[in-house]
């Protein structure tokens, strides 16, 4: 495993390096350590799932850096242009129809996918060297807590990483907030950093709460 400081202006270029061998790299995101791999290659997923214990029952999250890249792999609703144009980037992950090419590893067979523009510099920085989305599920054993620093990363999943990008502790960093737009009303899966307020009030009151 090796480490690359947040700061490195040549990290970028050695992230996609790994990525495109295969590799699984923790680095920050805008919310917490994430895990990126190459979703269009099988065997990292798998390798990815293993390396955090998950079932595979559970979709990935992607990050993307701009509308174009996000329409690679989703098929949104005709809300989606003008929510992204009011809160991304930013602290909220779209929960949309998925592309037909898109793996069932990342879609979990929910025919959906999570997408977010992250408006964090690193994990833009790291998108856009690889040209393609990338996963950010948590940087964590299944069931264990996200870790905010690189260091609590490592301590759970050791060297089964091969590269750590480290920018020290995300300060106050909360987990994304999760909007399902294939849902009709779209449904507020999760609260965060954008409030169910703000999204009721852009949306015209259009949007519910995931049963309990």
């Amino acid at each position: 495993m090796i480490r690359i400081a947040g700061d490195d202006g040549a990290g970028p270029a050695a992230v996609r390096d790994i990525i495109r061998d295969g590799g699984v790299v923790c680095f920050p995101t805008d919310t917490t350590y994430g895990l990126a791999v190459d979703p269009h290659d099988p065997a990292a997923v798998q390798r990815l799932l293993q390396i955090k214990g998950r079932p595979e029952g559970k979709p990935i999250l992607l990050l993307v850096d701009s509308l174009d890249m996000a329409a690679e792999v989703a098929s949104p609703p005709p809300e989606f242009e003008s929510l992204a144009a009011e809160f991304w980037p930013g602290p909220i992950t779209f929960v949309v129809r998925a592309r037909p090419g898109v793996s069932r590893r990342i879609t979990a067979g929910t025919g959906t996918v999570g997408v977010r523009w992250p408006g964090a510099d690193i994990p833009l920085r790291l998108v856009a060297a690889c040209g393609h989305p990338l996963t950010a599920t948590s940087a964590n054993r299944s069931g264990r807590p996200a870790a905010r620093t690189a260091d609590e990363a490592v301590d759970q999943l050791g060297e089964d990483l091969d590269a750590v990008v480290d920018a020290g502790r995300l300060a106050g960093a909360a987990a994304s907030t999760v909007l399902d737009l294939a849902a009709n009303p779209p449904a507020l899966l999760r609260d965060g950093p954008v409030s169910y307020r703000d999204l009721a009030r852009f949306l015209g009151g259009r949007l519910r709460r995931r049963p309990a």
